[in-house]
């Protein structure tokens, strides 16, 4: 397989925004909305390096992200599309992120959704996250939040950070699932746990409100305190009450 090529879409932050803002709501400041935008603002994807067995797939992999970087986005969709065609997931998803990026001379939706669909069946967990990702918002394809609910799954299950945080908010929201917020807390924690800075202050929302899990103010300052670290101002302030409430529990 190839590095992933950056996909053209990113939805977890978003997905992620939208249930911070309910939960906000709940329980932030005046005025938290607008520095919680701020803060779940869309980062984009960093390139995977990927190993295939096949040397020639390996070595056509290699160069074509090499090319593609320099520039001649040409060259690496002709690379790309060898190790496609020996069924490479990696190299299929990289073609259809071209595609659909409309960076390649001759762009065709229809060959790019073929083989992001195939790259995903095939478990390369990027792929199904971009899938679900364009089946969540509608862009290129039918929107249909059970089948996005579904692919965001399958990679959340490999380990896919932005999945998770992704198939937690679809559970708390109750799109394309039953709502269960048990669900989506255990997947907020999973993305926390791996970084996600979005789900860390999640997590500690739901902590603070026993939304989904036990109450429990301590947990909440782990992760509040956790999402600061990683910048988040929001979870700075909320750090802080959480931290004198916990000292007057104390002294009381």
């Amino acid at each position: 397989m190839s590095a992933p090529l950056r996909p053209p879409v990113q939805s977890a932050r978003a997905a992620s925004l939208v249930a911070r803002l309910v939960l906000i709501a709940l329980c932030c400041a005046p005025g938290a909305a607008a520095n919680a935008a701020e803060a779940t603002h869309p980062a984009s994807a960093a390139p995977v390096a990927t190993r295939p067995a096949d040397a020639a797939v390996r070595n056509w992999n290699r160069e074509a992200f090499e090319r593609y970087e320099s520039g001649d986005t040409a060259r690496a969709l002709v690379l790309f599309q060898r190790s496609a065609r020996r069924g490479d997931a990696s190299a299929q998803y990289n073609v259809a992120v071209i595609r659909l990026r409309d960076e390649s001379r001759t762009p065709s939706l229809q060959q790019a959704l073929a083989l992001l669909r195939a790259s995903a069946t095939a478990g390369f967990s990027p792929a199904q996250y971009m899938l679900a990702s364009m089946l969540e918002t509608g862009r290129e394809v039918r929107a249909s939040q059970p089948e996005a609910t579904a692919w965001y799954t399958r990679a959340a299950e490999q380990g896919h950070v932005d999945a998770q945080t992704s198939l937690a908010t679809q559970y708390y929201l109750g799109r394309g699932i039953g709502q269960d917020f048990a669900a989506a807390a255990r997947w907020y924690e999973r993305a926390a746990d791996g970084g996600d800075v979005g789900a860390q202050y999640l997590i500690a929302s739901m902590y603070e409100k026993g939304l989904g899990v036990e109450r429990d103010l301590r947990v909440a300052l782990d992760w509040y305190s956790a999402a600061a670290r990683n910048g988040d101002d929001v979870a700075r302030a909320q750090a802080r009450v959480i931290a004198e409430q916990l000292a007057r529990e104390r002294d009381s």
